[in-house]
C-alpha cells in the first residue's frame, strides 16, 4: 500500500475501552504501523459513563502509538432523549470542524458512524482537503432513533435517516459491520457495489488472574452459578429485564452480575436495592486482563436488548464473549443481528426480549445441562478463532481504505 495521509473522524476513541472505540483505535494504530500518517479528530473520552473528561479544556492534542489525536470539547448528555442527542451531535460537529489540521493534506478520509457527526465531519473534510471519504457504520443511527426507545426518537427518526443516508450516498464507499445493515442502505439509495462487509475482530488479552481468584475478588462462592452482563448500562439495553429475571430466580446460588457503567446504572442500582435483590451485583468496568478474567470466571454471559432493536446495531461485546469460551444467553428479537450472529457461531440460546420467565428458564437449562453449556462455549471460541481474527479483519480494512483512496477526487 502506498504511503498516505489518513484522516479519521470519530466520536469515540482511546482511552475509551467499550463499544466501538477499541476498533476505531485499532484501525488507526494499524494504519500508522503500516507507515501511513494518521490523524484522528475526536472528542474527549466520555463513554460508557457519559461523563466528559475535558476538565474545562476546549481542545487537546496528543500522540499515542504513532497516531496524532486532536480532541475538541463537546456536550455530553446525562440522560438520553432526542433533544439531548441532537445537542450532542451538533456540538460534536461544530467543534469538530475546528480540529482539522492546517498546513496538512489528507489523501483519504474515513468517517466512523456510531454518530451522524462522525460521518458529517468526514464529508466536511472532503470539501476542505479535496480527498475522497468512506464511512464505517458501527451502528445505524437512523434505525437507532426508531428502535432504541429513547424519548422523542421515533419523531426524529425520519430526519436522522435522511441525513445518514445522504452522507452514505455521497461516500466513495461504505463499510458495514453487520450484514443486516445492507438492506437499510440499499433501500436508502446507496449503490450495492459501494457497500463492503467488514468485521469487528476479537479483542483479547490474557487474564491476569485465575477464575477462582476472580470469583473470590467479587465474593462469588465456588458453587454460585454466575451470569455476567458486560458493557454499557444504557437505555438501549433495557436492563430492567435482568432485574426482573433476578426476582424470579428461586435458586439462591444463581447470581446476575452487571459489569460496566452507563447513564442508567444509578437508576438500576436504586431499583435493585428497592426490590432487595440480593442476587444482583453491580461491578465497575474492568480493565483489559481483568475483563477477560471476569468473563472466564462466569458460567454464562448475557446480552439483553429491547424488543424494538433488530438491525440497528451488533453488540461489540459478542466478539469478546465468544473468545471467552462461555455460553451466551441473549434476550433479543429473533430477526435481530444479535440473534443471527449468536446462531451463526452456535454459541448460545436466544430468548424473547422482555420475557424474564424465558430468561430464567434459559439460565436454568444451562445450569442443569453443563455438557450443553460447554458445547456452546467451545463453539463460540472456535468461531472467534476462525472468523474474527484481528489479522483477517484488518486486512479487509486495508482493502477498504485502498478502494476509497483510489476513488475519483
Amino acid at each position: 500500500m502506498t504511503r498516505m495521509n489518513v484522516l479519521i473522524t470519530s466520536s469515540y476513541y482511546w482511552p475509551e475501552d467499550a463499544g466501538s472505540a477499541p476498533y476505531l483505535t485499532g484501525l488507526a494504530e494499524h494504519l500508522s504501523a503500516r507507515g501511513h500518517e494518521v490523524v484522528v479528530t475526536t472528542g474527549f473520552p466520555h463513554y460508557p459513563d457519559w461523563k466528559s473528561s475535558a476538565d474545562g479544556r476546549l481542545g487537546a492534542e496528543e500522540t499515542h502509538n504513532g497516531v496524532k489525536i486532536r480532541r475538541r470539547w463537546h456536550y455530553v448528555p446525562h440522560s438520553q432523549s432526542a433533544a439531548q442527542r441532537a445537542a450532542y451531535e451538533l456540538s460534536l460537529l461544530t467543534f469538530g470542524l475546528t480540529a482539522f489540521p492546517r498546513h496538512w493534506r489528507a489523501d483519504v478520509i474515513v468517517g466512523t458512524c456510531p454518530s451522524v457527526a462522525g460521518g458529517a465531519l468526514a464529508a466536511a473534510a472532503t470539501k476542505r482537503y479535496r480527498a475522497p471519504y468512506g464511512l464505517v457504520f458501527q451502528d445505524l443511527v437512523g434505525r437507532a432513533a426508531a428502535q432504541s426507545g429513547v424519548a422523542g426518537g421515533a419523531r426524529v427518526a425520519g430526519l436522522v435517516r435522511r441525513m445518514e443516508l445522504g452522507l452514505a450516498k455521497r461516500a466513495a464507499g461504505v463499510a458495514i459491520i453487520a450484514e443486516g445493515f445492507r438492506g437499510y442502505l440499499e433501500e436508502g439509495g446507496v449503490s450495492p457495489e459501494n457497500i463492503y462487509r467488514l468485521r469487528n475482530w476479537t479483542r483479547r488479552v490474557e487474564p491476569i488472574e485465575t477464575a477462582p481468584e476472580t470469583r473470590r475478588r467479587f465474593g462469588w462462592a465456588d458453587d454460585d452459578f454466575v451470569c455476567v452482563h458486560g458493557g454499557n448500562m444504557g437505555h438501549k439495553q433495557g436492563l430492567d429485564n435482568l432485574l426482573d429475571t433476578a426476582g424470579l430466580l428461586e435458586d439462591g446460588r444463581v447470581r446476575i452480575a452487571l459489569v460496566g457503567d452507563g447513564n442508567d446504572r444509578a437508576r438500576l442500582e436504586g431499583l435493585a436495592s428497592e426490590r432487595r435483590l440480593t442476587n444482583v451485583d453491580f461491578i465497575a468496568m474492568q480493565s483489559p486482563g481483568n475483563w477477560e478474567a471476569t468473563m472466564e470466571a462466569a458460567d454464562v454471559l448475557l446480552v439483553n436488548q429491547r424488543a424494538s432493536v433488530t438491525d440497528m446495531s451488533l453488540p461489540s461485546k459478542l466478539t469478546s464473549y465468544f473468545a471467552a469460551g462461555r455460553p451466551v444467553i441473549a434476550a433479543a428479537s429473533a430477526d435481530s443481528e444479535t440473534a443471527a450472529e449468536i446462531e451463526a457461531a452456535g454459541a448460545g440460546l436466544i430468548v424473547p426480549p422482555g420475557d424474564p420467565a424465558a430468561f430464567r428458564d434459559a439460565i436454568a437449562t444451562l445450569e442443569q445441562d453443563r455438557s450443553l453449556a460447554e458445547t456452546l462455549g467451545r463453539s463460540g471460541r472456535a468461531y472467534a478463532e476462525s472468523r474474527l481474527s484481528r489479522a483477517s479483519a484488518l486486512a479487509e480494512y486495508d482493502d477498504f481504505v485502498e478502494r476509497i483512496a483510489a476513488a475519483p477526487r
